[in-house]
């Protein structure tokens, strides 16, 4: 380990802080991102990172873009904030320590957990910037989504 962090940890800050950045240049779910990227090219992304990393990610993304064919959707969550707006940094860094935390507690690989997490209803909560669920210490956010229920949290409907 260099750094503060584990090597992987910061791939996969990245890998998240890409998938982001991709929903919201191509205005769709977050979940509509990995499926069209699939395991393989997740995978692909948590590998080379660090190679991507040092690329400006708006190129990155577009390569992702052309390669799997996302089309532009309907789907805003920036432009509906109607406060100050997250980066794709700052979610990353939330669905990466979410997706460690569930990678650990349920001894599965960090790619598979990424999947459970994005393919669950933790994301609309994540992803509402007009909520706070965003800023919940990191250990609530892990038991919110163990437990499969939201403790004295009021969910806009979506």
């Amino acid at each position: 380990m260099i750094g503060r962090e584990d090597k992987k940890d910061n791939d996969l800050f990245f890998t998240c802080s890409l998938i982001d950045y991709i929903a919201r240049k191509t205005k769709n779910k977050r979940l509509l991102v990995i499926q069209k990227l699939g395991k393989h090219k997740i995978e692909k992304i948590y590998d080379l990172a660090d190679i991507y990393h040092s690329y400006q990610i708006n190129q990155v993304a577009d390569e992702f873009i052309e390669q799997v064919g996302i089309q532009e959707g309907n789907y805003d969550n920036v432009i509906e904030c109607k406060y100050s707006i997250p980066t794709h940094w700052d979610i990353g860094k939330v669905y990466k320590r979410l997706i460690l935390g569930v990678s650990d507690v349920k001894n599965i690989g960090v790619i598979d957990a990424l999947f459970e997490v994005y393919e669950s209803f933790i994301c609309e909560l994540i992803d509402d910037y007009n909520g706070s669920f965003y800023y919940e210490n990191p250990k609530y956010i892990l038991e919110t989504f163990l437990s499969g229920k939201i403790e004295g949290y009021c969910v806009k409907q979506i």
